[in-house]
């Protein structure tokens, strides 16, 4: 019994540690996980405070520090400054997005492209690999001395109205992969990162995987999202921010023109490294210039083909500012050794081609089609994201939650995901849902998705589909 009496102390959390043999700080962090990931501590949970609860263990202070800080790089909890530690609002759910086995379930869970026009791409591949030479593509091939394909890497980029010179071009094996390389060669463990407060689950996975900490950064009213941004470096010591400025995901927002160039200021300001994620940007018929054109010299770009060309050619092309090209390059090889050659080569002989643009507008168009009849049947709820999305952001009515939805709707026979897989740290969770407008390949099947999620949502808080 430590000095001090808690007996009958009002605390979140009284871990007891049995084993004092081992490292303290080690075991009690262990605690700390399990109580969170068995549900004993809550999601938004405040912990108590690291000197009351060494007093209350009747260990230094320093020890539980150390646990707080080895929970925190995993993801498990925030610290917010002047605040407090909470339990983060997403330990309860997956940031795995992919869409699983469950083939009686309605997809509009996983953000896909349709599946129709990769009969292009591979009737493309086939041609290829019938030219002579051709085998050597299944060779080691350090890609990064080839000019013709920066050259259209380069020339791809422009699309998204980024004009970059291709000796800045670096090739990575999709989104997911280019984002891997930029955090593990730009930033270290324990580094801090600013993002949304809602943000694509993929970059939050691989936070927590290297130690990085990402801080949310609010949306305040009357309040410009740069004053925010500097507010929050200054405050949290940010090394860094990623940042998704066309058809941001999950909330579908797009920035405008004067945020791209006030976001690209405060980068310069403050010096700090942004990474664009230009993913979404082509889905826009007319895409505005990115904040890295604004700042070349701050923002790593990024764009991947996976959701304009197609996601199994695994193909992303990155940007890199030219002080931060040797790392990037370095960091990549170390992940990849090389992208596939043959993939790199298919891509490029698509965007030489006019089959590029044929796909392009063909996803276009099936986007457009699909959120006509989303918005059709959904006519009247608040749902963000134009036609040309291939996601949408539902706000639920009062007495729903994103969790609860969900569970409503895969009960219901349809996949969809709620705002707690989004959120960071211990920002408030959104009452809203993702749905995904282009996975279900089946025309049929999506319109009668979206009629059972009318169903629920008209039902308010009596659905009972168990």
């Amino acid at each position: 019994m430590p000095v001090n009496s808690f007996e009958n102390y009002p605390m979140s959390w009284k871990p007891t540690i049995k084993n004092r043999n081992n490292s303290l700080y080690k075991e009690l962090a262990t605690q700390l996980e399990n109580d969170i990931k068995s549900g004993i501590l809550k999601p938004g949970t405040m912990l108590p405070p690291q000197r009351e609860l060494a007093d209350y263990m009747d260990i230094n202070l320093s020890t539980v520090s150390r646990a707080f800080k080895l929970c925190e790089q995993k993801g498990l909890v925030y610290g917010a400054v002047g605040r407090g530690t909470f339990v983060a609002s997403d330990v309860a759910h997956s940031t795995v997005l992919l869409s699983g086995n469950e083939e009686k379930l309605i997809e509009m869970g996983a953000i896909m492209p349709s599946a129709t026009p990769n009969q292009i791409i591979l009737e493309t591949i086939q041609r290829l690999i019938r030219e002579p030479e051709m085998y050597r593509l299944l060779q080691y091939d350090l890609v990064e001395d080839n000019l013709l394909q920066k050259r259209a890497a380069a020339k791809w980029l422009e699309r998204s109205n980024y004009h970059v010179d291709s000796d800045n071009i670096l090739f990575a094996a999709g989104g997911q992969n280019a984002l891997a390389g930029i955090l593990s060669s730009m930033f270290r463990c324990g580094d801090k990162i600013g993002t949304n407060e809602v943000i694509y689950p993929g970059i939050k996975s691989l936070a927590n995987m290297l130690g990085i900490q990402l801080v949310p950064i609010p949306n305040r009213e009357n309040e410009a999202f740069a004053d925010t941004l500097r507010q929050v470096c200054r405050k949290e010591d940010l090394k860094g921010v990623y940042l998704i400025a066309d058809y941001h995901n999950p909330t579908t927002y797009s920035m405008d023109t004067r945020t791209r160039e006030e976001i690209a200021q405060a980068a310069k300001e403050l010096g700090i490294i942004v990474i664009e994620d230009g993913i979404n940007s082509l889905l826009r018929e007319n895409p505005l210039p990115p904040i890295a054109s604004y700042a070349p010299d701050q923002v790593i770009y990024l764009s991947s083909l996976s959701k304009t060309l197609s996601p199994g050619l695994r193909i992303a092309f990155v940007a890199a500012p030219p002080s931060y090209y040797k790392n990037l390059s370095l960091g990549f090889y170390n992940m990849n050794i090389m992208v596939s050659p043959l993939m790199i080569e298919a891509a490029i002989r698509l965007i030489h081609s006019k089959a590029a643009d044929d796909i392009l507008e063909s996803r276009r168009e099936h986007t457009r089609n699909r959120n006509r009849r989303l918005n059709s049947i959904l006519d009247g709820y608040e749902i963000y994201g134009d036609e040309l999305c291939n996601f949408r952001w539902l706000v639920l009515p009062e007495g729903f939650t994103g969790r609860t939805f969900e569970l409503y709707a895969k009960n219901a026979g349809v996949q969809l995901y709620c705002a707690e897989r989004f959120v960071v740290g211990s920002s408030k969770v959104p009452s809203a849902v993702r749905i995904a407008v282009t996975a279900e390949e089946n025309d049929e099947k999506f319109e009668k998705g979206l009629k059972i999620l009318k169903k629920i949502l008209e039902s308010k808080t009596e659905f009972t589909y168990f």
